[in-house]
């Protein structure tokens, strides 16, 4: 069986509309029961009839995100799929991913992301923080942006380096929008606002990540089955007591997305990648760090049967 490597996509792949063709499969009810227990909310409603900006909301969409991750992932194994040699997850995608690694059950995680959603909701109000997507500058001429707009005393930070020439800032809103000509005028191909409402992995964020690392601490982490790529450091950690540090420092530090891909695509006889959770963003992603991969995405039918002949798994979820 071809060896993979799977990535998990956290907040801003969600959409409206996604994962409806397994909305009556019953191991992805099974996984949304107890992780909308965990958050107080009916998130299998939700994911069938909530709008764009309702699964754009940071206490809705983090746990929200997490369970069609790990449905996913369930329902892969359940068809046939093979176990992946590594995982690495982006952003609140570590969390699924630590979940499929076996370091933490589903309801202990769930309980944390929704613990982690609101922390960086009240870390900063809604509205006043924001983030961007910047396309087609690379990473020093973005990070020099940002050095301007921060010496005029707007925060602004390159928090997702997501891939050569596609860099994420966060920060205040009035800054991310001040910096938007800047990118422009400095080369930048696009730059994008995102769908989400918390300036995450910026230093916005310390006061939630000071909070957060108590609860983390909390938590029985085992060790990983399955090796996980931290967001962090671009690094496998075995000792499970590395987790509580490892994911507080996530809340309020950038993450090293190119880093972490070639990390995976570094393990001997690896075939291929797939992006097990909605949408396509880590897709692309992995196929400009990783070109020589074959990628494949299950957040959709047509996705799910690509990896199932690719593969040579028995059907597809």
């Amino acid at each position: 069986m071809t060896n993979v490597a799977m990535v998990f996509p956290g907040q801003g792949s969600q959409s409206a509309g996604m994962l409806a063709d397994l909305v009556h499969e019953p191991i992805l009810r099974s996984v949304f029961s107890i992780v909308s227990e965990a958050a107080g909310e009916d998130l299998l409603e939700i994911l069938r009839s909530g709008s764009d900006a309702d699964l754009a909301r940071t206490t809705v969409t983090q746990p929200l995100m997490l369970a069609a991750d790990v449905a996913l992932y369930r329902l892969w194994r359940e068809a046939g799929g093979g176990e992946p040699v590594t995982l690495a997850g982006h952003s609140l995608g570590e969390y699924p991913a630590l979940v499929a690694s076996g370091a933490i059950d589903l309801a202990a995680a769930a309980r944390l992301v929704v613990r982690r959603a609101r922390l960086m909701q009240e870390a900063v109000p809604e509205g006043r923080g924001a983030m961007a997507a910047v396309l087609g500058l690379d990473e020093a001429g973005v990070v020099a942006v940002c050095a301007r707009v921060a010496a005029r005393g707007r925060v602004l930070e390159a928090v997702n380096f997501n891939a050569p020439a596609q860099v994420v800032v966060a920060g205040e809103a009035e800054a991310v929008r001040e910096a938007e000509p800047l990118f422009r005028e400095a080369g930048a191909r696009k730059v994008v606002l995102l769908p989400v409402s918390v300036p995450a992995h910026s230093t916005l964020m310390r006061p939630a990540a000071d909070c957060y690392r108590e609860d983390l601490a909390a938590v029985a982490w085992q060790p990983a089955r399955i090796p996980v790529v931290h967001n962090v450091d671009a690094r496998v950690h075995p000792d499970p007591a590395d987790y509580p540090d490892l994911l507080a420092r996530q809340l309020a530090s950038p993450v090293l997305w190119t880093e972490s891909v070639r990390r995976l695509g570094a393990g001997d006889g690896l075939g291929a990648v797939l992006e097990c959770g909605p949408g396509k963003v880590l897709g692309g992603l992995v196929r400009r760090i990783l070109p020589d991969l074959p990628v494949f995405t299950l957040g959709e039918a047509s996705g799910r049967e690509a990896a199932r002949s690719g593969l040579g798994v028995g059907r597809a979820p």
